[in-house]
């Protein structure tokens, strides 16, 4: 079998978790990663053994590589010509710019939410709109709140025909490790509505969405309320089956000790799970509530992993590899070994 050559652009918080979930792909081979600079986290691979090869995005800095006695295995264009498509997660921006690289090569492409719409073919999700993604050259990931709120959503929506949502995002103000938004002990409120309601509407544009967004003083996981209006009454005891059946969604109990956001991601270093990560949502059984027709649930969104299987149901998309959205994003947990909790 033929894999897929892929190469990650941009080796920070996404860039990692890209590489590592490409290179658990058995259908993929991860060509290399490539980054400006020796940040902590090139310094973290070179400590490790350099597993991945590394590309220098810019010759800049070249010579700080070398200080370091980082091993570099040639230019990012190098990098792109042997990849069939490149997963491009650097700072909001610069993905545009690199995007004259990866036409100029006529190589694929696909962009994390940081970077602006109009930069792809199309605003793509695995589940949601996998199909539009299909034999594309260009697609964006949705933000990480819009990943997993639409995974929900959606669970939903192919069984109930979801009509409406109103959405009230608790946002953690940054990720873990960073100093640029200062030491904050505050709530801010965003105007309404929020760019993940509109970004859903995008993406599932029968349904009608409304939100609003809180910024919170924390760093680890965001938490989405969410209420659901379908064509019909939706009982809880058919919203929570529809759950419990995705693979990319963990029903959790308050009961059970998942009091928020800071008990899954201890959990996630409990099971021993690289960087603490999970790539799956989890939602809380006891927020489900039946409020007249409508359903309300809420859900915790680990934002440094969520979209890293959406990003690889992307590469099948724009690939061919997989002709439905079904197919695809059942190969693709297969790989990562999500749903593998209900079998231990």
């Amino acid at each position: 079998m033929k894999k897929v050559k892929v190469g990650v652009a941009g080796y920070g918080v996404i860039g990692q978790r890209l590489a590592d979930g490409v290179a658990l792909q058995g259908d993929m081979e991860l060509v290399g990663v490539a980054d400006v600079a020796p940040t902590l986290a090139i310094r973290a691979l070179k400590e490790k053994g350099m597993p991945y090869k590394l590309y220098l995005a810019s010759k800049d800095r070249e010579s700080e590589f070398g200080a370091l006695n980082i091993p570099i295995a040639g230019s990012m264009e190098e990098m792109v010509s042997a990849c069939d498509v490149i997963l491009d997660s650097s700072p909001g921006g610069i993905g545009a710019k690199n995007k004259q690289l990866y036409e100029r090569l006529g190589k694929k492409a696909i962009f994390q939410g940081g970077e602006k719409n109009s930069v792809a073919d199309v605003f793509f999700h695995g589940y949601a709109n996998y199909d539009k993604g299909l034999d594309k050259s260009f697609l964006k990931l949705t933000s990480c709140n819009t990943t997993g709120l639409i995974r929900s959503v959606d669970c939903l929506d192919r069984l109930f025909g979801i009509e409406r949502v109103a959405i009230t995002i608790i946002r953690r103000v940054a990720d873990p490790g960073d100093y640029h938004r200062g030491l904050t002990n505050a709530l801010q409120i965003d105007k309404a509505p929020s760019h993940q309601a509109l970004d859903l509407m995008t993406i599932m544009p029968h349904i009608e969405a409304t939100g609003i967004l809180v910024h919170t003083p924390i760093t680890h996981g965001h938490i989405i309320t969410v209420v659901a209006s379908g064509r019909s009454k939706i009982k809880k005891v058919d919203a929570l089956e529809a759950f419990m059946g995705h693979p990319r969604i963990r029903v959790v109990k308050i009961d059970d000790g998942f009091l928020g956001n800071a008990s899954l991601f201890r959990y996630a270093r409990d099971l021993g799970n690289p960087r603490g990560d999970m790539y799956e949502i989890a939602l809380w059984e006891d927020s489900i509530v039946e409020t007249g027709d409508s359903i309300m649930y809420a859900i915790n969104i680990p934002q440094e992993a969520v979209t890293i299987p959406e990003t690889l149901d992307g590469v099948r998309a724009v690939m061919g590899m997989q002709k439905t959205g079904d197919m695809a994003t059942t190969k693709t947990n297969e790989y990562l070994g999500m749903g593998k909790w209900r079998q231990a």
